[in-house]
């Protein structure tokens, strides 16, 4: 009787583990597509950006009001000199106010 009320316990704790990680899956996918609404696309006028990387074609995209090309193959995301410290800066600066950094 004691063996089946362990087993009863176990699978509880299975349910309750598998109920969490489809919460945090589905928090996850919407966060994603809260991000993906925030990419806007530019067109460039010019010539064709090549990826340094697999040499398949790259759009422009703003984020955050930084400029980012991405490689529509290997979905490979390039920057100028520069903007991964402004982004690292502002997002710094974002958590300081909101008062995740002591």
């Amino acid at each position: 009787m004691a063996e089946e009320k362990d087993r009863f316990g176990d699978t509880m704790r299975l349910i309750e583990r598998a109920k969490e990680d489809m919460y945090f899956a589905e928090r996850d996918r919407e966060l994603l597509e809260k991000l993906r609404g925030q990419l806007q696309k530019v067109d460039k006028t010019g010539g064709e950006l090549r990826c340094p990387k697999c040499s398949g074609r790259r759009e422009s995209y703003t984020f955050e009001g930084f400029l980012l090309d991405r490689c529509q193959e290997c979905g490979g995301v390039w920057m100028d000199r520069g903007e991964l410290e402004a982004v690292c800066a502002k997002s710094a600066a974002g958590r300081s106010a909101s008062g995740l950094i002591n």
